[in-house]
């Protein structure tokens, strides 16, 4: 199972792709990193709100973060041909398409749901372990959250 988390620079129609992280529960394999908005000319919609969320300032995307033509191929070379699962489908597909689409790339890989891993049942169980988690809104944590409440819901442990 590769699971895949996006934060952004808000959720406004505008907004866009900031960091992504990915990680493999079978391998271990995991990606984190920042994408600098300043290689996409219409990527200016900033929310401090969402900033305060996240933490992450413009300023360091400017000096951490790669390209967005980085960011595809990176994305591409590792999960081609992959289902990679998202709590968030419909947030993490839209700044999903936001990124390729700006680079006129072909995303190589499906973004699934967590109904492709859990049961009606277990994901009744994932929601009440992912309300209790605190939510810390930094990519890779994030995805290693899921991770766990996914598997925990699996066994069937509360976590």
């Amino acid at each position: 199972m590769i699971c895949i988390d996006l934060e952004a620079s808000g959720l406004a129609r505008e907004s866009y792709p900031i960091e992504i992280a990915w990680k493999c529960t079978e391998s271990g394999a995991s990606d984190c990193f920042l994408i600098n908005p300043d290689t996409v000319p219409e990527w200016r919609y900033w929310d401090e709100c969402a900033e305060e969320l996240h933490g992450i300032e413009p300023e360091m995307l400017q000096r951490e973060g790669i390209s967005a033509d980085q960011a595809c191929f990176r994305l591409n070379r590792a999960l081609a041909g992959k289902d990679v699962i998202s709590d968030a489908v419909e947030y993490d597909g839209f700044w999903l398409r936001r990124l390729f689409g700006a680079c006129d790339i072909r995303q190589d890989f499906r973004l699934a749901g967590l109904e492709s891993v859990l049961s009606a049942e277990e994901r009744i169980q994932y929601h009440f372990i992912a309300g209790a988690a605190v939510r810390r809104h930094r990519a890779l944590q994030d995805v290693e959250d899921l991770i766990s409440a996914i598997t925990a819901a699996q066994s069937g442990v509360e976590g």
